[in-house]
């Protein structure tokens, strides 16, 4: 008995190529946001904004990915900025950027190879 696998490198239907693009914009504006925080809050707009238009595509958990990247990131920010005065503030936020680098590359990678997210 053969197992089916769908295949990844062809997309279904045309909005999963508009759904592709405006999520790999939210991924590359998320990255720089890892150097400039203004970018980062304009990714998970992008992202909260075009996110409906994913609905049901092959790219719809990207979005979520980026999404809950964001608010993950923020909480843990803002968590290590009161813990820096007891020093291990600075390993969360150390922590907080390698796990969102991680992300973001890891989501950015699949995107481009025309897969789902999938954690």
């Amino acid at each position: 008995m053969t197992k089916f696998e769908p295949n990844f490198n062809v997309p279904r239907f045309p909005d999963d190529e508009e759904s592709k693009k405006h999520a790999t914009i939210a991924y590359i504006f998320m990255l720089l946001g890892l150097f400039t925080g203004v970018f980062w809050l304009v990714g998970a707009i992008w992202a909260m904004v075009k996110r409906e238009d994913a609905r049901d595509t092959l790219y719809e958990d990207h979005y979520r990915n980026i999404i809950s990247t964001f608010w993950w990131g923020i909480v843990m920010t803002l968590l290590g900025v009161f813990l820096v005065f007891f020093f291990i503030g600075y390993l969360v936020l150390l922590f907080t950027w390698i796990w969102s680098i991680y992300r973001i590359i890891a989501g950015t990678a699949r995107i481009l190879s025309n897969q789902p997210y999938m954690r």
